[in-house]
């Protein structure tokens, strides 16, 4: 890895985990367990498509380790899960989406957050009926991923 690329890994880090970190502190309009719109996403999406996928992997890990950290170790595997599905998920959708599709690529990501997440949470609690919470999350969570994609795309059209 050259150390420009190194910087620039640890920079959309920084960016990342400052954002997780922040958006921890916003209040949302309607409470509800679990849901968060995600806007360190936009920094996964951006790399994904700037940088590719090895490099989009450390940056996701290093966030989502040291996101754990700041924010208590129990987010863990739940943004673990959430972060790996939704990493492979893009992964698959970087062949086949143009730069200006990257909305899409956020919208599709969060699904398989949440799917990740949701099923953190029913191997962690033990209880299968959590799934009956996943529409409610999906409905929530598709807009917000396609807000992140579409400031990914934004980004990247404009760096």
């Amino acid at each position: 890895m050259t150390t420009k690329r190194l910087t620039t890994c640890a920079l959309l880090t920084a960016i990342a985990l400052t954002i997780f970190v922040a958006e921890a502190q916003i209040p949302l309009p309607f409470p509800m367990p679990g849901m968060k719109l995600g806007l360190a996403n936009v920094v996964t999406v951006y790399a994904m498509f700037a940088l590719g996928p090895r490099d989009t992997f450390l940056i996701l890990l290093s966030r989502i380790l040291l996101g754990s950290l700041f924010a208590g170790g129990s987010t863990l595997f739940y943004s673990l899960a959430g972060g790996l599905c939704c990493y492979l998920s893009m992964v698959l959708l970087r062949r086949f989406l143009s730069p200006k599709q990257l909305w899409v690529c956020g919208a599709v990501g969060a699904i398989f957050h949440n799917l990740g997440q949701m099923g953190a949470a029913i191997l962690i609690a033990r209880t299968p009926q959590l799934i009956y919470y996943l529409p409610v999350l999906l409905a929530l969570g598709i807009p917000a991923g396609g807000f992140t994609g579409l400031a990914a795309q934004l980004l990247k059209e404009r760096l």
